[in-house]
């Protein structure tokens, strides 16, 4: 097995997923600067990001709604748009070409990463996650302020990169060729079969041949865990560095902070399972337990 690189890419770096609330409170009100609310959480913990967003956001942002932008032809949640009405929806938001993009959540690290693997995976040239996210950004005494903001219109350019995106037949086949590693995101005891899905009628388990990092292992008061808590979490998980990775998770979402907490290693995964778990549990599919 191969280990996690020694050290993590430091904030603020051109190499890094992250900037820090200093540099974007040093950069807020920049020209050719947007910042993405992406507040979003289940459907069972009763709170709803897009009225959070409305009750105090960091001034400016937009609210970014991962299940409004979304493909609404499919009955799997929040699965990616197709590209033109990606690029309709976001540059109604405000958001078009050449702009710097800040992607944040009111929680620190957990729906954000979705949303910043969704602008890369449409051709985003520079978007980054706020270290810390709104929790660091008010724990600071940064301002804040409530309400919507509308930005002018404008024109964004998708550039789909399919090869980003893993559909049900390509995790198939990684896991039965062994081309691809599936990493899954989801707490232990549901990948072992021993706790019950959140959504109903779906049952655990996971993928034969898939390995598990939770994602609550990655992070710890809303940011990533330190360099020796992140190496020693992926390691753990009997993930093989030298070879491509397939994230996963429930549906989608925390599959994205693997894909950050691998980034940050030095191992950018090879695509992420869109359709996840609530896909592949409910396809008829081999599930494993234990």
């Amino acid at each position: 097995m191969s280990t996690a690189s020694e050290t993590t890419l430091p904030v603020d770096t051109p190499e890094s997923p992250f900037v820090s609330t200093e540099w974007l409170a040093a950069n807020l009100g920049a020209p050719d600067l947007v910042v993405v609310d992406a507040s979003w959480h289940m459907p069972a913990s009763g709170r709803s990001g897009a009225k959070e967003y409305l009750a105090e956001h960091i001034p400016g942002a937009v609210h970014f709604d991962i299940d409004t932008i979304a493909d609404h032809s499919t009955s799997l949640p929040h699965m990616l748009p197709d590209a033109h009405s990606f690029a309709v929806a976001v540059g109604a938001l405000g958001i078009g070409d050449g702009l710097r993009i800040v992607v944040y959540d009111s929680v620190g690290l957990f729906s954000a990463p979705r949303v910043w693997w969704t602008f890369r995976a449409f051709g985003a040239g520079d978007v980054k996650l706020l270290d810390g996210g709104l929790p660091k950004w008010k724990a600071e005494g940064r301002p804040l302020e409530d309400g919507p903001v509308r930005r002018l219109p404008t024109s964004f350019t998708p550039r789909f990169d399919h090869s980003l995106v893993a559909d049900i037949e390509r995790v198939d086949q990684a896991l039965k060729t062994g081309s691809a590693q599936v990493l899954d995101a989801r707490q232990d005891a549901r990948f072992r079969g021993e706790a019950p899905e959140p959504r109903e009628g779906l049952p655990s388990g996971h993928m034969p041949g898939s390995f598990n990092l939770p994602h609550g292992l990655l992070v710890k008061d809303g940011r990533l865990v330190p360099p020796a808590e992140l190496r020693k979490a992926i390691d753990g998980s009997g993930l093989d560095l030298a070879r491509p990775v397939i994230t996963s998770c429930g549906s989608g979402v925390s599959a994205a902070i693997l894909w950050v907490a691998l980034e940050m290693v030095g191992k950018a995964p090879l695509a992420l399972y869109d359709g996840s778990w609530t896909e592949w549990g409910a396809s008829g599919k081999e599930i494993a337990v234990g």
